[in-house]
């Protein structure tokens, strides 16, 4: 059926895509990459011959339209990033908003995402949290930190290994330096490291060991003040 799928890809380890998503890239007219480069060897690595169209960041506002029109005539369409899930911090949500506007069915398959992986095994709370991606790179950075200052559930980052330092600097100081947080570089992959602690000693690390890879950092909430009424019902034990 004429449709678009958003497929994810690994985040590293080739062996994370699913069957599901191999079937639909071999089944697809035509594949819309982040990178035709590098999906075209993840195609290698599974054995598929199929047409690619670039689809990122620089070209998607002039081209969602051709893209939904060419779905829209009966062919199929499969969405993919360098790594993860579109429109994860990467191109898609333009496209996908498109096709919903102009009717055409969007199929979004389930798959590898950076942010779960680093969330679950930081030792944080998974219950609630939220995902900001990566930080505006100067104006507004600021800003969108203070407004974070009090929240108190599990907060997930992406950022580059040029920016790591300086990124945990700002959250010294805004979040303060005894605030856990868990920071995954690598995931999946050969070198994989996830470093927990204080913020201070986390910052440390990387100012002593050159921060490599793409990473994700997780920071703890602000922890929840609670009211004189809630410490007289709680439980003694719990005081």
């Amino acid at each position: 059926m004429s449709r678009l799928y958003i497929v994810p890809t690994p985040i590293g380890n080739l062996d994370d895509i699913t069957l599901r998503a191999i079937n639909v890239l071999r089944s697809v007219d035509f594949i819309l990459a982040e990178d035709t480069r590098t999906t075209s060897i993840l195609l290698r690595h599974l054995g598929i011959e199929k047409r690619l169209h670039a689809h990122h960041k620089f070209n998607e506002h002039a081209t969602v339209r051709m893209v939904a029109e060419a779905i829209a005539s009966g062919q199929s369409a499969a969405l993919v990033s360098d790594a993860g899930t579109p429109g994860i911090s990467d191109p898609g949500f333009l496209l996908v908003r498109t096709c919903v506007e102009a009717g055409i069915e969007v199929e979004t398959l389930p798959g590898a995402t950076a942010l779960i992986p680093a969330l679950v095994q930081s030792g944080f709370p998974c219950d609630r949290f939220c995902f900001e991606g990566f930080l505006p790179q100067k104006k507004g950075r600021n800003k969108q930190l203070q407004r974070l200052s009090d929240e108190e559930r599990t907060m997930i980052f992406y950022e580059s290994p040029f920016r790591v330092v300086k990124c945990l600097e700002q959250f010294a100081e805004v979040f303060g330096p005894d605030r856990p947080i868990s920071v995954s570089r690598e995931l999946t992959k050969k070198f994989e490291e996830t470093v927990r602690g204080t913020i201070a000693e986390v910052l440390e690390h990387f100012r002593t060991t050159e921060p490599r890879g793409e990473f994700v950092l997780v920071v703890a909430g602000r922890p929840k003040v609670r009211s004189r009424r809630e410490e007289a019902d709680s439980d003694p034990a719990e005081r």
